[in-house]
């Protein structure tokens, strides 16, 4: 027969189990009786770590252990004695009586002990030190909110801002971050080990105690004194764990920061660098205080993750910073100075926040008088955007001085951004600029003083508001054509609509900014006297009135304000075809220019291109004919006629009798051009007026 089978057997097997899981085990085991007093427990008890088991027995529960957090653990014991339910797996976290105590966390397991007749003797718990595996867990939770919530922007400041406040108080109790000056203005790093002297700004600071103190303020840019832990972390790159007390030698060598340290009685630091490639970005520092525990090697591993996530992040902003300098410095070398201006139409320019370098303004004198106003924006961001920018803007520049109609100009403008984005595609597979479609909106107007109007086409959903003299708002209706560089291939339309004298003209690049204002301009037309206002003070005004969350992006502006033309600033005459036309009007023109006080030789120089246009409109072209001087910046002369043909420049031979009329007007013109109308051509030149003007 078996020893087990006997029941004398069996008692004595249940013993020495007894006896071993209370002196071996390394699991705690705890027995209460009913009214949750110790009865018995073995040396595994996180309680019993140098604590004799007798001074233990008889007492409550919550004594012994010291709870932390007790998750209503009485009451869930007292459930279990009530109802024989087993109470699996409790987290509990208890306070050691170590020297000096440390905080565990426990897993424990109830059953309720029943005797041979059914009643309750009390309780059997089992408790396994799971410290290690909750702190790694814990560790897990912070680095993952680190890696969701720190580098959503691309600015080192709030990326700082971040970290702090993901850092404190789930793994540290003050947490401070400082990065290189230069970093943030998108310099190259420097390599460690740090020059001595180089400047740290600090960009984030974060406590959390009631009133915390500071070493420094955030914004502080200041070289690190040393020899002190921080200087040395960013002398090797290495994390350091550095307990705290007022008799640390290195303490004398940084006042401020040893002041701040007492005032939060912190007694741990952990100073990590912010090291990428070999070079210094900044410093991490976390700081435990009052009865957190100290930091040990699992928290500065985690603080070694921590910093390379940070790093990364602060250098993909200055990265951008980097580019976003570049950019912007691109974007004013293309974009003009000043506005070009007629005494008829002012104009200033203006950039909401300065930050799309893929948006561009222009304003270009034309012929007769005449203004336009271009505004538009490129798909994309950074250096390519700016480039591209400056493209269409050439572009557009070269197609002006042809005297386009707007649609016409758009279309070819549509040509070009299209041949752009072709090359775009085709670029090798490696580049990431394949990838990015190259599109653009455009709004191309022309203002005519003489008339008072202004004729516009659009490229994408752009258009701009009109305020006129009796301060009414209103957005032209001009039809949408497609954005530029689309596949789609619509054709462009024109848009003509009166400007009375005193009104304001607004055009944006961003449709969002052009919807706020069409329905609530108030900087526009609020000041009585907002006709008269500074331009300049006009556009501070639109910036000052759009409020926060409008959802607008980058935009550039124009703000124009027409004027009324002078009338004894212009002359036309409408010529007979006969033989005489071309006396008569050399004979007008240059009693106009007398009038005008035009001096000799301009007024000589302007008679002999009126006569050769002229006889060339009597030759080639079809009647009416009609001459018309303008007296503005320059002196405008041009000649319209009813005819389709296409004048065009040559150099005649020395035998030949004729062909040199259009030649010696562009010799003595700085400027000449044609532009054709829906009753014929107008051939005009331009002549500076000098210091007689």
């Amino acid at each position: 027969m078996a020893y087990g089978d006997t029941g004398r057997g069996v008692d004595e097997t249940s013993a020495a189990m007894l006896e071993a899981l209370f002196t071996r085990s390394p699991v705690g085991l705890h027995l209460l009786d009913p009214q949750l007093r110790v009865v018995r427990l073995n040396t595994a008890a996180p309680a019993m770590r140098g604590v004799s088991t007798k001074d233990m027995t008889g007492r409550p529960v919550r004594d012994v252990y010291r709870m932390v957090e007790d998750n209503d653990l009485e009451m869930l014991l007292r459930r279990v004695l009530d109802t024989g339910e087993t109470l699996w797996q409790q987290l509990v976290r208890a306070r050691t009586r170590d020297d000096p105590p440390e905080e565990r966390c426990f897993e424990a397991t109830a059953i309720r002990l029943e005797g041979r007749r059914g009643e309750v003797l009390g309780l059997a718990i089992t408790a396994v030190d799971v410290t290690e595996r909750e702190r790694a867990r814990a560790r897990d939770r912070v680095l993952d909110a680190v890696r969701r919530s720190v580098g959503r922007t691309l600015d080192p400041v709030v990326s700082g801002e971040e970290l702090v406040g993901a850092l404190v108080p789930a793994f540290a109790d003050i947490a401070v971050v400082e990065v290189v000056d230069s970093v943030i203005r998108g310099d190259e790093p420097p390599p460690a080990p740090l020059p001595p002297g180089t400047p740290l700004m600090r960009t984030a600071f974060r406590s959390g105690q009631v009133y915390p103190t500071q070493a420094l303020p955030v914004g502080d840019v200041r070289r690190l004194p040393g020899p002190t832990p921080f200087t040395q972390a960013l002398s090797d790159l290495r994390p350091r764990v550095v307990p705290l007390s007022p008799s640390t030698p290195w303490m004398p060598a940084d006042p401020a920061r040893a002041n701040a340290m007492a005032a939060s009685q912190s007694h741990t630091l952990l100073v990590v660098p912010l090291a990428l490639r070999g070079t210094v970005l900044g410093l991490v520092s976390l700081y435990r205080a009052g009865d957190s525990p100290p930091f040990d090697a699992g928290d500065r591993q985690l603080a070694v993750e921590l910093a390379s996530h940070m790093a990364l992040c602060v250098d993909n902003a200055r990265r951008y910073v980097r580019e976003h300098t570049i950019a912007a410095t691109v974007q004013r070398q293309l974009l003009p100075r000043r506005p070009e201006a007629h005494a008829s139409l002012e104009t200033a320019y203006l950039s909401v926040t300065g930050g799309d370098p893929g948006a561009w303004y222009d304003t270009i004198s034309l012929s007769g008088a005449r203004t336009a106003l271009v505004v538009g924006s490129v798909s994309g961001r950074g250096l390519n955007a700016a480039a591209t920018m400056g493209q269409l803007r050439t572009v557009v520049r070269s197609l002006a001085a042809f005297d386009l109609a707007p649609d016409e100009l758009l279309a070819r403008l549509h040509d070009t951004a299209t041949e752009l984005a072709f090359e775009r595609a085709n670029l090798p597979p490696g580049d990431p600029l394949r990838r990015e479609a190259l599109t653009a909106d455009c709004v191309y107007a022309v203002h005519d003083a003489l008339t008072g109007t202004c004729v516009l086409a659009t490229a994408g959903h752009l258009a701009p508001v009109l305020v006129r003299p009796d301060q009414t708002v209103t957005v032209p209706d001009a039809p949408a054509g497609p954005p530029l560089g689309v596949a789609e291939s619509a054709p462009f339309a024109t848009a003509e609509f009166a400007v009375p004298a005193g009104s304001v003209l607004v055009f944006t690049s961003d449709p969002t900014l052009t919807r706020y204002m069409a329905e609530s301009s108030g900087p526009l037309r609020a000041a009585p006297d907002y006709a008269e206002r500074p331009l300049q003070e006009l556009c501070d005004a639109v910036v000052y009135a759009l409020p926060d969350g409008l959802g607008a992006g980058d935009a550039a502006v124009i703000v124009a304000r027409t004027h009324a033309f002078p009338a004894d600033s212009c002359a036309t005459w409408r010529l007979d075809g006969d033989d005489g036309a071309v006396a008569a009007a050399r004979t007008r023109v240059r009693k106009q220019l007398a009038a005008w006080d035009v001096d000799d030789e301009t007024a000589f120089e302007t008679q002999v291109i009126v006569s050769e246009l002229v006889t060339n409109a009597l030759r080639y072209g079809e009647p009416p004919i009609d001459v018309r001087l303008i007296h503005d910046r320059t002196l405008t002369c041009e000649v319209h006629d009813s005819g389709r043909a296409a004048p065009h420049l040559r150099h005649a031979r020395v035998a030949d009798e004729g062909g040199r009329g259009l030649y010696v007007a562009a010799q003595l013109a700085q400027a000449w051009g044609v532009r054709y109308t829906n009753t014929g051509k107008t051939v005009w030149t331009e002549q500076s007026l000098g210091d007689t003007r």
